[in-house]
This record gives C-alpha cells, sequence and structure tokens, in this order.
C-alpha cells in the first residue's frame, strides 16, 4: 500500500479526521477499498475503472487522495447540478475536515455565463414574445450589475431551456474572443484564469469533452497541467463524447447567425440595406428546406434524406444562400468585431454543411427534426481512439468511477468503449443490506411489451402496489407516449402526480419530495439525478427494458459495425447497454442505509427470454418475489389478492426476440 493509501484510509476510517470533523460520517469498508485503490492510481498515474456501487460514499473516496496528493487534480461530473453539489457542499466538507488549504475553482462551459456584451446587444431588441420575458430580462439587467462571477445558475427561477439564455451567453460561435469590448470584463476569461490556478479544477464532462475536441483542432488547451483525472459517472462519457468529436448545424444555429447579422447593423450607417436582402434570402431558404423535410421520420441518415430529389434541392438553395450572405458580409467597408464574428461563423456554417452533404469517411452523416427546425450532425461510430491519445498523452492518473460500468460482473464493453486495455479495475457491490431494505417484484402474466394492452395491463398491475405503498413511488417509461398514457389513466388517482415537462426537473423533484406520497412519472431522461432519500420514494417502477431504439441512425450503424467486425450485435453492443441503462434506474430505489421500498420490473423478457438473467445477474442482490403478496406485506398491508389471469398474447413480433446466444 502507497503512502497516499494508507494516509488516505486513516482519513476515512474510524476514528480519522472526517469521523472525528463531519457530523453523520461513519466509516465505510467499500468506501476504504476505494480510496486506497484510487489513491494507488494518483501515485502511479496509472488508470482506474471503479464501479462503486450506490451508497460506496465514492464522492469522498476520490476527494480525499486528491486533496491528500497535492497533485494538480481535474475532477469531471455528469451534469452541472452535481458539479455545482460536488464544488459548493463536498469539497469544502471534506477540505475542512482534513485542514488542507488547497485552492480549487469551479469551471464551466462558457453558455453558463453571461456575455455582457451580448446583454448589451439585446438591449432593445424586439424578440420578447410575452410579457413574463420582459421582466425576466429586466431582472437579469439588474443582476449583471452586482454578480461576481457571472454564474447564470444564481439566476432563480430562470428554466434551463429560457429562450432568454442564448440572448445573453455566448457560444463558441459568437464569442468575439479579444476583441470584444468587454474582454477585461469577461467572466469566462475570469472563470478560466481562476481554474489555471487552482489545485483541483470542478468541470462537467461537456467542458472536459469540449476542450479534449478542441485541442485535437488545435487551439490549445482550456485546463493545462492536470496530473490526474476523476471521471465521475463515467458510464455516460463515451456517448457524449461522439457528440464533441463529430460536428453538426441547426436550423436554430442558423436562426441566431442571422438573427445576429441584423443586430450588428443598428451601429453601421448602411449595414442594413447591403445585409438585408441576403438575410431575407437565407431565412427564406431555410424555411423552405424544413417544410421539404416534413414528412420524414423524426430521426434518419443523411442518405435518406435526401432520396427525395426536393429535400436534396432545398439543401442545395440553403448551400447557395449562404453563399450569398458570405460575399455581402465580405463587401462591408471596415467592419466590426461582430461582423467580422458573424462572416466566420458563416463560413464554418457553410464548410460543415458542404461536408454533411458530401457524406465522405466511416461517420455517421444524420438528421434530426423538432416540431419547427432540423439538425444534421456528423458522428463517428468509435471515440475511443482520440480518448486513449489524450489520455497517454497527458501522463497523468485517470480513474473512471460511475455506480453503473460493470456487466455481469465484468467491464469488457465500457473499457472497449474508453479506449482502455486491460487497465486496473475494482468492482466494489453496494454496501446497503439489499435483502432486509429492498424487493425485486417481477409480476407475473404480463403481456409481451409491444402488445396493444401492456400499457393498460401496467396500469393494473401498478394500483395495487401503489395502494399498498401510499404513492411514493417513481414510474420509468421506455417512451413518451407510455408516459402520456399512464398520466391520463393516473389522473385521478388518490396521490399527488408529477409528470415530466411539466416544469423544470429540479422544481418538479423539489415538488415530489415535498409531497411525501407523490407519483412522479418520468422517461429516460429521468433516470439519472434522481436522488431522494427517504419515505418520499419507496417504489421505483420500470415499464420495460432500456434497449436503444433501433431505429436511431448511430445505433443502427455501430451495430453494423460489430456485425462487419464479425461480432454479435445484441450481445456485444445491445445487451450491455441496456443492462447499463437498466441499472441506473435501479440506483433510485435505496439511497442511504435507512431506506426501504419495491423495485417492480415489468417486462416480462426477464423471465422468459435467455438474457433476462444476464439483467438480474447485474443487479444488487434483492429478495426477489413473483408474489404480490409478498409485495404488500413488505409494505405492511393486510390485504391478501389473488394471482392475476395469464394476459392475452400475440405474436412476439420484438425486434430482439430472435437473439440468441
Amino acid at each position: 500500500m502507497s503512502r497516499l493509501a494508507a494516509a488516505s484510509r486513516e482519513a476515512l476510517d474510524a476514528g480519522g479526521m472526517l469521523a472525528d470533523r463531519l457530523d453523520g460520517f461513519s466509516p465505510r469498508e467499500a468506501q476504504l477499498r476505494l480510496t486506497e485503490a484510487i489513491a494507488d492510481a494518483f501515485d502511479s498515474r496509472e488508470v482506474l475503472l471503479a464501479e462503486a456501487g450506490t451508497g460506496t460514499g465514492k464522492t469522498f473516496a476520490y476527494l480525499v487522495p486528491t486533496l491528500l496528493s497535492g497533485l494538480k487534480t481535474i475532477v469531471s461530473t455528469g451534469t452541472r447540478a452535481l458539479q455545482d453539489q460536488l464544488y459548493n457542499r463536498d469539497l469544502p466538507r471534506v477540505r475542512e475536515a482534513l485542514g488542507v488549504g488547497h485552492k480549487s475553482a469551479l469551471l464551466k462551459g462558457r453558455a453558463n455565463y453571461l456575455c455582457k456584451y451580448r446583454l448589451q446587444m439585446a438591449k432593445g431588441e424586439p424578440r420578447f414574445t410575452a410579457k413574463e420575458q420582459i421582466a425576466q430580462f429586466q431582472r437579469i439587467v439588474a443582476w449583471s450589475g452586482r454578480t461576481k462571477f457571472g454564474d447564470v445558475a444564481e439566476l432563480e427561477n430562470l428554466a434551463d431551456d429560457s429562450p432568454l439564455l442564448p440572448m445573453v451567453t455566448s457560444t463558441i460561435d459568437n464569442c468575439l474572443g479579444s476583441e470584444c469590448p468587454f474582454f477585461d470584463e469577461c467572466f469566462v476569461v475570469q472563470a478560466r484564469q481562476r481554474a489555471q490556478t487552482a489545485d483541483v479544477v470542478v468541470v462537467n464532462h461537456h467542458l472536459l469533452l469540449a476542450d479534449l475536441a478542441l485541442k485535437q483542432e488545435g487551439f490549445g488547451e482550456i485546463l493545462p497541467g492536470a496530473q490526474a483525472f476523476v471521471i465521475d459517472e463515467a458510464h455516460q462519457l463515451p456517448e457524449l463524447a461522439a457528440n464533441f468529436f463529430g460536428e453538426g448545424f441547426g436550423m436554430r444555429q442558423l436562426q441566431e447567425l442571422l438573427r445576429d447579422c441584423l443586430a450588428e447593423c443598428k451601429d453601421t450607417t448602411g449595414a442594413l440595406a447591403a445585409l438585408q436582402p441576403s438575410v431575407r434570402e437565407a431565412e427564406n431558404a431555410l424555411r423552405k428546406l424544413r417544410e421539404a423535410m416534413e414528412g420524414l421520420p423524426l430521426k434518419g441518415t443523411r442518405g435518406k434524406a435526401l432520396e427525395k430529389v426536393e429535400i436534396e434541392d432545398a439543401f442545395d438553395e440553403a448551400l447557395a444562400a449562404l453563399k450569398t450572405l458570405g460575399e455581402a458580409l465580405a463587401q462591408l467597408g471596415a467592419p466590426t468585431p461582430g461582423f467580422e464574428s458573424c462572416a466566420a461563423r458563416n463560413g464554418d456554417t457553410i464548410a460543415k454543411l458542404g461536408n454533411w452533404l458530401a457524406g465522405e469517411g466511416d461517420d455517421v452523416f444524420w438528421y434530426e427534426l423538432s416540431p419547427r427546425g432540423f439538425r444534421c450532425q456528423r458522428t463517428p461510430l468509435d471515440v475511443s481512439g482520440p480518448l486513449r491519445a489524450h489520455r497517454e498523452q497527458s501522463k497523468a492518473a485517470w480513474i473512471f468511477t460511475s455506480a453503473t460500468l460493470a456487466v455481469n460482473g465484468n467491464f469488457i464493453h465500457v473499457s472497449k468503449r474508453l479506449g482502455l486495455f486491460e487497465p486496473e479495475t475494482l468492482l466494489q457491490p453496494s454496501p446497503f443490506d439489499w435483502p432486509r431494505q429492498a424487493l425485486c417484484y417481477l409480476p407475473q402474466n404480463l403481456p409481451d411489451p409491444n402488445h396493444v394492452g401492456f400499457a393498460r395491463a401496467l396500469i393494473d398491475t401498478l394500483l395495487p402496489v401503489l395502494r399498498a405503498s401510499n404513492g411514493r413511488a417513481f414510474v420509468l417509461f421506455a417512451s413518451h407516449r407510455a408516459l402520456r398514457e399512464a398520466a391520463d389513466a393516473l389522473k385521478d388517482a388518490p396521490w399527488p402526480l408529477f409528470v415530466q415537462g411539466q416544469m423544470p426537473k429540479a422544481a418538479l423533484l423539489e415538488k415530489f419530495r415535498a409531497s411525501g406520497n407523490g407519483v412522479l412519472l418520468g422517461t429516460a431522461s429521468f433516470r439519472e439525478g434522481v436522488d431522494v432519500v427517504g419515505d418520499a420514494l419507496s417504489v421505483v417502477v420500470i415499464d420495460k427494458l432500456p434497449f436503444a431504439a433501433p431505429d436511431d441512425p448511430v445505433f443502427e450503424a455501430r451495430l453494423e459495425a460489430v456485425r462487419r467486425s464479425g461480432g454479435n450485435p445484441f450481445r456485444d453492443e445491445q445487451l450491455p447497454q441496456a443492462v447499463i441503462a437498466l441499472k441506473q434506474g435501479v440506483g433510485r430505489l435505496i439511497r442511504s442505509e435507512t431506506d426501504r421500498g419495491v423495485l417492480v420490473l415489468c417486462d416480462p423478457r426477464l423471465t422468459n427470454k435467455p438474457y433476462g438473467k444476464i439483467f438480474l445477474d447485474s443487479l444488487p442482490p434483492f429478495s426477489r418475489t413473483t408474489n404480490l403478496n409478498d409485495v404488500l406485506k413488505f409494505f405492511g398491508s393486510d390485504e391478501v389478492v389473488e394471482a392475476p389471469k395469464p394476459a392475452a398474447q400475440t405474436n412476439d413480433d420484438d425486434w430482439f426476440a430472435a437473439a440468441r446466444f
């Protein structure tokens, strides 16, 4: 055991600094083993891949060696909410308990910081669609005069998808850089300066990957000199990396460019007359392009979209309109930094659009439609190469950890996707007393998930469980359609109902917690980040096994690549991804040593398909039952019910039912 490992274990053990100085802290053997492994990887500058089950205390397990090592460390989390929690709550507590004075910094992507130039440009703009937006904008203006860090998270009651945010923040496309008149006051620059001088920098995966992608393109690095990287929620990294190592453009981005072109005209004589015709031409071309794409599947390949001649013609027309705009921008005399930025953005979009239309190389070229827009994307099939190259070049220690990395006890799938060859691994199960604290209920006689009667049968199965638990449930659905059907079926139920999309996620979770006996309905995007400790959440229901949609163009291409290489697409790609996703949902149930709850897995394929055993063996050691009466007893109910009659069945047309291995 290294000296750092011994010191880390001592700090977290009985009688250690954390036990002595932090209220409510108690040593956990699983946490001690994890911190030793992390400390040894720090010392040897090696790679560690560690699954730490719920309740292990992995945050403290990596923060202690991080602070005791003295290494400059980048800690990356899955979301901005987790990033804020780590920086504002966990890191200060551990630092104070250890009595160390290391300097830390919080660094987010530029879209999280107020841009004073964009704010100035937005004043007086007729973009507001409601009085509420005008009032909210005035609050942003007032806040801009007193904020120290410019982090828009300081703005309470401003939704993450507020249309005001793009108006007062910058992107890599529209940032003026050192040419900006507010450069000396730039909150992004100040945040990066603090990060460069800090010992511990807390980022999120989006920022980390954006930095890696920029370095690959030769723009230098945001986070220089790191000696160690801790990647928390590491299971998210491969999918996110595929987006950052690709490129794309969309209608919203283009509309923002056209609006910015006109906004820049207000301070330049003659500019509006020079630019407005080509801006209007581009606007019309974009509108015609979106109309031409109407009727396409919501998501598909470039080839499928361009099969229609009218769509290919509309893309060509849009490309020509953007080139005309570029010529108009180039002909402006003495352009301002704002116009120069618009010209650069336009040129970049022209290049991306041309690349997408050409569709050359092994990457996946695809599109996605929204109600009034579209996005076109180039996505690499395999990001393990660039991830491995950066990791090896850094000469740093790398810790990849999450509660959900292993499939059936091994790390083969995630290791391959992260570009890791025979890394040091640690599988540390959750220390909770699962057989005592939790029960896994596998309802019998439900129809196959694709059967027309499945949704109704699911509600019938769920109602006696909800009556026994008095609500207090989180129900996860595989589709928004199933979510809506369940919301309609439960609207008159006696428990408060909270449905994804009613309000921002954080507000919805807070209301669910406060209700004490609510029923929360969500889809896959709610699978992570739901952390409700205590009686307010005592049931987690998962309607179907979370297999990725087979019509997703990137996933489809990935399956085909596995097939071409001689592998089994179901065994090697579909199944491992679904197991990890299921583990994420299951992990919402038991969050502390005192929690008790029932997991209801409604997909009959768990017991009637060969692969069901792999799912069940990858979960914590629940007590399992197929008898509803055991669930009622778990919640102290004296009710006894008869087993339901078998549901009507149809032919199994499930898209992966034929998989055998």
